[in-house]
């Protein structure tokens, strides 16, 4: 019988896709946390030495992953701004490809909604 994957195992499954995502990119990475609800999740540097929070979000699908929670935000992003960085946000929707109300199974197939990195702007209004 199959093991579905864990809510860490799924956001793990979508840092991976992240991850690869930044490296090329050209990213250079200064941190990793894989733990749920630990922010950010990579700590990046770009070639020009501007450093980057990235937020990885893992969703299931139907829900939107290039969605996130505004008021939070903008608490992160003071968090961004005292620390010189700039922040991205990339949500990575998961979903069964034989039907949304299925789990994600370890080792088998599955569907990704990923639209790529968001630039989070950080200047205040």
């Amino acid at each position: 019988m199959s093991k579905a994957l864990s809510t860490q195992e799924l956001h793990n499954l979508a840092m991976n896709h992240v991850g690869k995502d930044l490296e090329q990119r050209g990213f250079e990475f200064v941190a990793i946390n894989s733990k749920l609800q630990r922010h950010p999740q990579f700590v990046c540097i770009d070639k020009k030495g501007q450093y980057f929070f990235v937020l990885v979000k893992a969703v299931l699908l139907p829900e939107n992953p290039n969605n996130y929670d505004i008021v939070w935000m903008e608490t992160f992003k003071d968090h961004a701004r005292s620390n010189n960085a700039k922040v991205l946000y990339a949500g990575v929707g998961l979903s069964n490809p034989n039907g949304e109300d299925l789990p994600i199974y370890l080792n088998e197939e599955y569907l990704i909604e990923y639209n790529g990195i968001q630039i989070i702007e950080t200047h205040l209004n």
